[in-house]
């Protein structure tokens, strides 16, 4: 197995070499690569959510290294908030005191100033080419089969990897501030609600919600000892991405606290039409969805569906027979993978339909042939598609022009 993939990637190599060495006019691409300025995301946001229910953290980075650079970022924004928020009356108290010692690191490091470097580091074309790292990404996407090209599948599991990647950094970063003890596990007596919720009173936004409550915290101890080890509060954080069949039925009983609006504690089918039945026509694929749908039409739809999950037929839908739907009201990583997956192919084929391109991968089907896989040659072709988001389109005066709908 190990001579073949050698052979494969051997293969790869000369075969962009013989195309480099043929294609003179592709200069026209490598000047408009070098001409982007690559930046640092700040996006995560620190404030909380206009709706906990549907809420989703940004997508990744597709360059791990990147990624790593903005969670880095990310974790020192999160770290002065945190100061800020804690210790407050601290710094308050400290300012009066002329004995009082700076905030650490005060004096000795400018604020932000790893982001600088890493920002620099990220534009230096020896340290950083964004060419290189997708041959270096290659072999670790290509890998079911490895067959020297990235299916759809291939880039999905790698965008999911990506994301539970980061999901996992910050629910670590956020244990670490609830447990007390320092045991490696979190109870219900240590962990400390939202601030929001803190201020909150009974009347306010999302105070109902539950997510805070010790009901979802049971619901995420998998194993019932009262306690969440990392795992289980990765899934507290991330619950539409759990496995665990007791958090599951929770986020089912969510949503129907959510939509019952008389207060049954079921969901007829006006509040189901209103309310559930739109996130999941949402959930649908664009091209699946008749966006011509007359309201009676869209009703009857509704109706229909309403009946399928109605298994006892009492006119009313409780938390399990929501079950075969929770997927589509909290979509989890794999959904939000398969989007990025779809942006990234739509915008190789875009770019290559507008260079007029033809570059042959090595199965002798030509590049933007629509078939939902990349060889490398393709990847390279089009590199600044994998950072997007990344660079900045203000500086960029060519005609390689990435869009940047999905993020």
């Amino acid at each position: 197995m190990g001579k073949h993939n050698l052979l494969i990637y051997t293969t790869i190599a000369l075969v962009l070499l013989f195309l480099v060495s043929r294609s003179p006019n592709k200069s026209q691409p490598q000047e408009t690569h070098h001409r982007r300025r690559l930046k640092i995301r700040s996006h995560f946001p620190f404030s909380p959510p206009s709706d906990p229910h549907h809420h989703h953290d940004p997508p990744p980075a597709f360059d791990p290294l990147v990624a790593d650079i903005e969670l880095a970022r990310e974790d020192r924004q999160w770290e002065h908030l945190y100061y800020q928020t804690h210790h407050d009356s601290d710094s308050d108290s400290a300012s009066e005191s002329p004995d009082s010692s700076p905030e650490p690191d005060h004096e000795s490091r400018p604020e932000w100033e790893d982001f600088a470097d890493a920002e620099d580091f990220l534009n230096d074309s020896e340290r950083f080419n964004v060419t290189n790292r997708l041959m270096l990404l290659f072999p670790r996407i290509d890998v079911d089969p490895t067959d020297g090209l990235a299916s759809k599948s291939e880039l999905t599991q790698w965008s999911l990897q990506q994301s539970r990647r980061e999901a996992m950094h910050r629910s670590q970063r956020e244990m670490k501030t609830h447990d007390k003890d320092g045991d490696g596990f979190v109870t219900f007596a240590e962990y400390e609600a939202p601030s929001w919720v803190r201020s909150a009173d009974n009347t306010s936004f999302g105070y109902d919600f539950g997510w805070w409550k010790e009901d979802h915290f049971n619901a995420s101890d998998a194993d019932g000892d009262g306690r969440l080890n990392i795992t289980e509060f990765n899934d507290f954080l991330h619950p539409a991405d759990t496995s665990n069949p007791k958090l599951i039925l929770w986020l089912c009983k969510e949503e129907i606290r959510e939509r019952d609006r008389d207060k049954d504690g079921k969901v007829n089918f006006e509040e189901f039409f209103h309310g559930i039945y739109d996130l999941i026509r949402n959930y649908v694929e664009p091209h699946d969805t008749d966006e011509h749908e007359s309201d009676d039409s869209n009703e009857a739809s509704a109706k229909m569906l309403f009946v399928l999950l109605d298994k006892d037929g009492d006119g009313y839908l409780s938390d399990v027979e929501l079950l075969p739907v929770i997927e589509k009201l909290h979509p989890p990583e794999h959904y939000y993978a398969i989007q990025q997956t779809n942006h990234i192919l739509h915008q190789i084929h875009t770019n290559a339909d507008a260079f007029e391109a033809d570059i042959t991968s090595p199965d002798g089907s030509a590049d933007g042939d629509k078939d939902g896989r990349l060889s490398l040659a393709e990847m390279i072709e089009s590199p600044y598609v994998f950072y997007t988001g990344v660079f900045s389109e203000d500086e960029d005066s060519g005609d390689y022009v990435v869009h940047d709908e999905f993020r």
